[in-house]
C-alpha cells in the first residue's frame, strides 16, 4: 500500500533528514547549548548596565576631581565645611531652616 501523503509538499520538507538535524541544531543552540541566544540576551543586558554605570562612575570622579582642584584653596575649604557639616567659627550661631519640601518626611512602619 503506497502513501497517499507522499506528494504533499509538506511530506516531503518533513521527510527530509537534512531538514530535522537542521531543526535539531536550531533548537539545541536556541534553548540547551551553554551559549544559548537567551544567555546572550541576559548577557548583552549585563554589558550595557555596566556601561552605563562606567559613564556615571566617569562623571562622578571628573565631578570629585573639579572638587580637589577647589578645595585646594583655604577658602573653599572653609565654605565647603560650613555647607556640608555646618561648621562655624566661635563667635556665630547657626540656624538650620528646613522648609517642608526639602527633606523626606519620616514614615512610621
Amino acid at each position: 500500500m503506497a502513501n497517499p501523503y507522499k506528494d504533499k509538499a509538506w511530506f516531503k520538507f518533513l521527510s527530509n533528514k537534512y531538514m530535522w538535524v537542521l531543526l535539531f541544531f536550531g533548537i539545541w543552540m536556541v534553548f540547551l547549548d551553554n551559549y544559548s541566544f537567551f544567555d546572550h540576551r541576559i548577557l548583552d543586558n549585563q554589558i550595557t548596565e555596566l556601561e552605563e554605570n562606567r559613564t556615571y562612575y566617569q562623571e562622578e570622579i571628573k565631578k570629585d576631581e573639579k572638587q580637589i582642584k577647589q578645595l585646594k584653596n583655604p577658602e573653599q575649604i572653609e565654605k565647603y565645611a560650613r555647607e556640608k557639616y555646618f561648621m562655624k567659627k566661635d563667635s556665630e550661631d547657626i540656624y538650620i531652616i528646613e522648609f517642608e519640601g526639602d527633606s523626606i518626611a519620616k514614615e512610621d512602619n
